[in-house]
C-alpha cells in the first residue's frame, strides 16, 4: 500500500493558535472574529470568573479551558495570545506572557498609568515575538479611508482633526470594575485612548500639549459600590496640540445614545475637508475648489464591509481586520502595526487630560515623560 506523502507546512502556513486571556465581552468578540480568519483558529481560553469562562464555552466550544492564565501561557499548542482583562490587571499579565515568550495582542488601554505602560515598552523591545497593542478604530474601514486619503494629501496640509464619539453610558462588566477610574485610568484613557491613537496615526505627529474640560454630570450617580460612588468622567472636551502645527479634539458624551452616528470625525486641511461616519459607513470628500469654475465640490460614498466582519463583533468590522493584519505580522509577512510605544503615547494623552481637567490648565506631554 502507498504512503501519502505528508506535506511540510512552514511557519508561514500553519495555522496561528490563539489563546484568549479574558473570556468576557471583549475577549469572545475576539473569539469571534478569529474564527473568521483565515489561518486562525482559538484553541484556549484562561479567566478567573466562572460566568466569563461560561461565555467562551458558548464561543468557542472546542477550544480549552484554564482558570489561570499561566496554565494557558505554559500551553504548548498557544503559538500567539490576546490579553482583554480588566485594565488594571494588563501590566500583571504582561509580566507573564512576556515570560512565556508568546506573541501578544494586548487590549486597550496597554495600561492604567503612564508608568506602567513605559514598563511594557522598555520589556517590548526585548521580547523575541509579536507584541501588539489593540486600535480596532484604525481599521474600520471609512476611518481607514480617511487616513489614507489625508496621507496621499487629497486635503493638502492637514490643520484640524475633529473626533466625536456620542454614545451610551459604560456597560456593565464583572465585578464592575469599569466604574473606578483606579482601575480604568480615568475614562480619557479607558475609552478614549481609541481617539488619540487616532490622532497620532492621522496626523503622524506627536502631542506637545492637552487643554481638556470634562465632569461626570449623568451616569452611574445614582450607583453605590459597597457605598462608593464611581468617578468616571462622562463627557469631555479635549483639545490636542500637534508637533505638525495640527490640532485636534474629541467631543465625548456618554450619554446621547439617541444620536445618528456614533462615531464621526473630520479632518480639515487647506485644499478641503474629509468626514467618515460610523455606523452609516459613509465618506465625504469636500475639495475647496475641486467643481466647476474652481466652486467648492462635495461628494458622498458609502464604504461597504464584509458582511462577516460586521457580523462578527461590535466595531464596525474593526477586529476581524485587526486579527487579519495581526496574523501576517506573527508569521513574519507584515510589519507590526501598532506596536507597545503606540499604546503608551495613547495613554500619555489620555493621562495628561484627566490631569487637565483635575488641575484646571493646559498640561505639556514632557511632564509625563
Amino acid at each position: 500500500m502507498r504512503e501519502e506523502a505528508v506535506r511540510y507546512q512552514s511557519p508561514m502556513e500553519r495555522t496561528v493558535r490563539y489563546g484568549i486571556i479574558g473570556s468576557g465581552m471583549m475577549g469572545t468578540e475576539h473569539m469571534r472574529n478569529i474564527a473568521a480568519v483565515e489561518g486562525a483558529a482559538v484553541v484556549a481560553y484562561a479567566d478567573t470568573h466562572e460566568q466569563s469562562r461560561g461565555f467562551g464555552r458558548l464561543t468557542a466550544p472546542e477550544a480549552r479551558a484554564y482558570s489561570d492564565h499561566r496554565a494557558l501561557l505554559a500551553d504548548e499548542e498557544v503559538d500567539a495570545v490576546v490579553v482583554s482583562t480588566p485594565n488594571h490587571t494588563h501590566r500583571t499579565v504582561m509580566e507573564d506572557v512576556f515570560a512565556s515568550g508568546k506573541h501578544v495582542l494586548c487590549e486597550k488601554p496597554l495600561c492604567t498609568t503612564v508608568e506602567d505602560a513605559r514598563w511594557v515598552v522598555e520589556r517590548a523591545s526585548k521580547h523575541p515575538a509579536v507584541v501588539w497593542c489593540a486600535m480596532e478604530y484604525r481599521y474600520m474601514a471609512p476611518v481607514a479611508r480617511l487616513a489614507s486619503e489625508v496621507h496621499e494629501g487629497t486635503i493638502g496640509d492637514l490643520k484640524m482633526l475633529a473626533i466625536r464619539e456620542h454614545r451610551y453610558p459604560f456597560l456593565p462588566k464583572v465585578d464592575d470594575w469599569n466604574r473606578f477610574a483606579r482601575n480604568t485610568g480615568g475614562t480619557l484613557v479607558e475609552k478614549c485612548c481609541h481617539y488619540f491613537d487616532l490622532m497620532r496615526f492621522i496626523t503622524r505627529s506627536e502631542a506637545l500639549r492637552v487643554y481638556a474640560s470634562g465632569a461626570q454630570d449623568v451616569n452611574h450617580l445614582d450607583e453605590r459600590y459597597d457605598g462608593e460612588t464611581p468617578d468616571i468622567l462622562d463627557n469631555a472636551y479635549v483639545i490636542v496640540d500637534f508637533e505638525s502645527g495640527a490640532r485636534a479634539l474629541l467631543d465625548l458624551c456618554m450619554f446621547a445614545e439617541a444620536s445618528r452616528n456614533q462615531e464621526e470625525i473630520s479632518a480639515t486641511g487647506d485644499r478641503g475637508k474629509l468626514e467618515s461616519f460610523i455606523p452609516s459607513s459613509d465618506f465625504v470628500r469636500g475639495l475647496r475648489r475641486g467643481g466647476e469654475q474652481g466652486r467648492p465640490l462635495v461628494e458622498t460614498e458609502n464604504i461597504p464591509v464584509d458582511p462577516i466582519a460586521l457580523a462578527a463583533g461590535f466595531h464596525h468590522g474593526a477586529t476581524y481586520f485587526e486579527h487579519q493584519a495581526f496574523v501576517r505580522a506573527v508569521r513574519g509577512q507584515g510589519a507590526v502595526a501598532v506596536g507597545a510605544e503606540d499604546g503608551l503615547r495613547a495613554v500619555e494623552i489620555g493621562a495628561a487630560a484627566e490631569r487637565s481637567i483635575v488641575e484646571g490648565r493646559p498640561v505639556r506631554m514632557e511632564e509625563l515623560r
